[in-house]
């Protein structure tokens, strides 16, 4: 039996003004090459770097966010390595002295969260290879576990927890599609030993992964891969490998270095941050900037709205239909709740992923919504069929009910028509019925709701339905 260990190396750029250490703008969206850039982050020979506040202030935050211990003092070092997307030919990033260390985040162990600058952007093309310096310099949060992680699905739990984390603290939107966060997996497997842990294996880094289902799928190949190396006799060697989607296989890259290759020393151009000294960096200051953490808040839903699991992780993760959800359930009763988080998980989420639409800037109408299928102004059918107006068009739910026809109606004898009429039609159900079938009620009265446009109130003609035929 083998046991596999996991670590993860998280890189997440940070949502600042500017690049983390000059006054070019960290723009992500723009397409334009080259075009946000300066003689610092493009290294030209006299220049001085500058360190970027915001963004150490971030990952301090992160860091108490996550229980971490924050440096009373902290450096920059110089990671030398040579690349075309490396334009001083090092990278300024932190190594003896980073901004947190420890902590745990979904129940995984951290080993440190430090600071560094991003690499540019090689770009392949008709056997050309042409680069884009516009990323060079923004602010990159590197976030590293212990190995800790026992399967691929901690691994993607994980990753989804700190994306969660890095968007509710706006520190960034670490889109993986983008290249905003990047995942990088350390795996190893080694024999379990009776009644010991016993020792790691020989660890292999796996890169390429911009999804959290390549993450998963490429920790599973890769754990079977050494095992059945290991099993034929062979030796796992450290290396990097990739991660190839379309045959869903790890592949070699090139052998791992160590951190001595990197040759890490201070940078002579950069103080060192006495971060006990600076009063808005106190453990306190940063504590009370802290939003509603997402475990805090994915637990308040459930113990105070009663919401199942699941349903609060799909909350969770997309922010702007939390935040939705919580204008629209704001002081509202026990059925009101029950009966909006089914809309909305259901028929609004499918509604806005058909539509590609963003979710309703006002929850006003989408509350009115509710408040009509409460009072039996509207049916189930008939609250789908005007929240699906809403969603392409907008609009009054009670105008759009109106012009629709779908305003249920009470009045008995419109409603005893639409039943006679059905029934006249219906005698086979109607006879089904009286034979002790009690589906055929159910049908009758959804013949019912048809011939009264779905206006009718099918609690109204149920009711109607068993007096005519009991």
């Amino acid at each position: 039996m083998y046991r596999p260990t996991i670590g993860l190396e998280i890189h997440a750029e940070l949502a600042t003004r500017t690049k983390m250490f000059c006054d070019s703008a960290n723009d992500p969206d723009e397409a334009r090459p080259n075009v946000n850039v300066c003689p610092i982050c493009m290294a030209h020979p006299g220049t001085l770097p500058s360190i970027n506040r915001d963004a150490v202030r971030q990952v301090l935050r992160i860091g108490v966010a996550v229980g971490g211990t924050l440096a009373d003092v902290s450096e920059f070092d110089r990671k030398s390595y040579f690349y075309p997307d490396i334009p001083k030919g090092y990278q300024i990033s932190q190594y003896e002295r980073p901004l947190v260390t420890g902590g745990s985040l979904a129940g995984v162990a951290l080993t440190r969260v430090h600071l560094e600058e991003d690499t540019a952007r090689s770009i392949h093309h008709n056997k050309k290879s042409l680069v884009d310096f516009n990323r060079a310099g923004i602010p990159l949060m590197e976030l590293v576990t212990e190995p800790v992680i026992p399967d691929a699905e901690t691994a993607g739990r994980f990753a989804r927890e700190l994306q969660l984390l890095l968007r509710t603290l706006g520190a960034g939107e670490a889109n993986l599609e983008k290249g905003e966060m990047r995942i990088e997996a350390n795996i190893s497997v080694s024999k379990k030993e009776a009644g010991a842990e016993g020792s790691l294996g020989t660890k292999v880094e796996v890169k390429n992964l911009n999804s959290f289902r390549s993450v998963e799928r490429a920790i599973a190949f890769e754990i079977q891969r050494q095992i059945k190396l290991l099993e034929s006799g062979g030796e796992v060697v450290q290396e990097t490998r990739g991660w190839d989607e379309a045959k869903q296989e790890t592949f070699h890259q090139r052998f791992k270095e160590g951190s001595a290759d990197y040759r890490y020393f201070p940078d002579p151009d950069l103080p060192k941050l006495f971060l006990s000294e600076i009063s808005e960096f106190s453990r306190e200051a940063l504590q009370a900037s802290l939003p509603e953490l997402p475990w805090e808040k994915r637990e308040r839903w459930m113990r105070d709205y009663g919401l199942k699991e699941e349903i609060a992780e799909l909350l969770m993760q997309d922010i702007a239909l939390g935040m939705f959800f919580e204008r629209v359930i704001v002081d509202r009763a026990v059925e009101f709740v029950k009966l909006a988080v089914n809309y909305i998980t259901s028929d609004l989420v499918a509604l806005l992923r058909e539509k590609e639409k963003e979710v309703f800037e006002s929850a006003d109408d989408f509350i009115k919504l509710i408040d009509m299928v409460l009072a039996g102004e509207l049916s189930s059918r008939g609250a789908k069929d005007v929240l699906r107006i809403m969603v392409e068009k907008g609009g009054d739910p009670g105008v759009i009910a109106k012009e629709q026809g779908l305003i249920q109606v009470h009045d008995p004898a419109l409603l005893a028509a639409a039943v006679d009429a059905v029934l006249a039609r219906e005698e086979k159900a109607v006879a089904e019925y009286q034979g002790g079938k009690l589906s055929a009620l159910q049908y009758l009265v959804g013949k019912a709701m048809q011939e009264s446009k779905g206006a009718g109130n099918p609690q109204e003609l149920q009711r109607i339905i068993t007096e005519k035929i009991s």
